[in-house]
This record gives structure tokens, C-alpha cells and sequence, in this order.
């Protein structure tokens, strides 16, 4: 497989462009990639570009050669809500929604959240996050980055960040709805996960409150960081691309 890399900078044919550090360094001190080899580059707005790497003075560059707008998102809009998990749980939830084809994802402080987060501890956390899905999409070849949103708590999220007007689901063992007897969403879905221990039920009664529709998936509790990721399989096994 050609090595593929995210450039955040607009990309234009014929261009002879540097890569940024971590890329190069990743080409050729782990990749060992030399001068001449094919690479693919993406800068988000959908589509890659094919070009050869190319050495300037002591910089690593891509002259790139053609361009490909074939796009790998799937038909279905997802926003993956995830309340927030312990450890480093985050980062195998964020690289394994992209790789399922998330169109967004949204931290959500909740109450039984172990972890808390502020400052620019919490900005350099989500700056993080969002390195970890560029990651994923340099590897599962998707040419548009999703987002992960800022850090809010599930009051602010329930109170304007809940992602477009859309099907709203949140997950819950008890629920009696099962995600096969819903209906094709025709529009984005936002998808609210609980973290460890799940939602309060202050916190199930405000997210019906805001939309939300409590569906289960089955007589089984799955953990935080295995929920949401099923659901977004099963939702792109019934409703989208796979």
C-alpha cells in the first residue's frame, strides 16, 4: 500500500510541497522511504493527490503528479457523543470511530466521568484527539478529517451542542427500543455514549428532555469503549456502506 499522509494546508496541481515534520519524519526515519518513492497526500477538502518525494536542502518534499476525487465517507452523517472514559480509553475510541466512518466526535464530561479536564490541559487532550483521527484516516485511506469537538459537559452539549437537527439516540441497557426496529434516519444521527457506570438518571431524564430516543442493544452491557463503536458498526450495516 502507498504511504499516505494528511498535509493541513491546501493542496494544487503541479505544486511541489514540504511535508510537515512528523510526516517526513515518519517517511523516512520509520518508513524508510528515500527520494522518488510515491506517496499520497490529502489536505481534507476530499480527494488525494499522488506525487513523488522529492529532496530539498534538508527538507523532505512531495512534487505532486495527480490527483484522485474519489471520496470513502459513507452516506450516513454520524456525530459519536462519547462521555468521557478513564485512562487513555479516548484514544482507541476516536482512531476506531474514524476508522468506522464517524463523521464527528464530541467529548462529554458527564457526571460519573473520572477524569476531569480543563485549561490547556483539556485544549492540548482534544489537539491530541484530533491527531490521533488524522492518524486513522492516513491509515483506513478517508480524504476528510472528522472533527473531535471540544471538551463541553452534557448540559452544554444537551443545551446547543448536540450536533444537527437529526435522529438523536443515547444508549441505554434498559431501554425496550433495539436499534434494528428503527427506521433508514434520513438525515445526520448524533449518537450519546455514557461513560463508566453509565448516565445518572438526572441525566437520561435531560437528554429524553432534549430528543433524544433510549435505544438498547440487547440483554448484554457492553463497556463505554465498546458501545459506541458497535453501534456505529451496526448503523453502517443497516444504513450505510458496509
Amino acid at each position: 500500500m502507498i504511504p499516505r499522509f494528511h498535509c493541513p494546508f491546501p493542496l494544487a496541481p503541479g505544486a511541489t510541497v514540504d511535508l510537515p515534520p512528523e510526516a517526513a519524519h515518519h517517511a523516512t526515519k520509520v518508513l524508510r522511504l528515500n527520494e522518488g518513492d510515491g506517496v499520497i497526500l490529502f489536505d481534507g477538502r476530499g480527494g488525494e493527490w499522488f506525487g513523488s518525494l522529492r529532496r530539498v536542502g534538508k527538507t523532505m518534499a512531495v512534487a505532486l503528479e495527480s490527483f484522485d476525487d474519489s471520496d470513502q465517507e459513507p452516506p450516513l452523517a454520524i456525530t459519536l457523543a462519547q462521555g468521557l472514559p478513564a485512562a487513555d480509553k479516548m484514544d482507541w475510541i476516536v482512531q476506531k470511530a474514524v476508522e468506522l466512518g464517524a463523521a464527528r466526535i464530541a467529548p462529554v464530561a458527564c457526571r460519573r466521568s473520572v477524569i476531569r479536564l480543563s485549561g490547556e490541559r483539556m485544549e492540548r487532550r482534544v489537539a491530541h484527539w484530533q491527531a490521533v483521527a488524522i492518524a486513522a484516516c492516513e491509515q483506513c485511506r478517508r480524504n476528510r478529517v472528522p472533527e473531535v469537538a471540544p471538551l463541553v459537559d452534557l448540559p452544554q452539549f444537551l443545551g446547543g451542542s448536540a450536533g444537527d437537527n437529526g435522529l438523536r439516540l443515547i444508549l441505554a441497557p434498559e431501554a425496550g427500543t433495539r436499534l434494528a426496529g428503527l427506521p433508514k434516519p434520513s438525515g445526520p444521527v448524533t449518537l450519546l455514549i455514557g461513560p463508566e457506570g453509565g448516565f445518572e438518571e438526572g441525566e437520561l431524564a435531560a437528554a429524553a428532555s432534549a430528543g433524544f430516543q433510549a435505544v438498547s442493544l440487547g440483554p448484554r452491557v457492553l463497556r463505554t469503549e465498546t458501545a459506541g463503536l458497535a453501534v456505529l458498526a451496526a448503523m453502517m450495516a443497516l444504513w450505510g456502506d458496509f
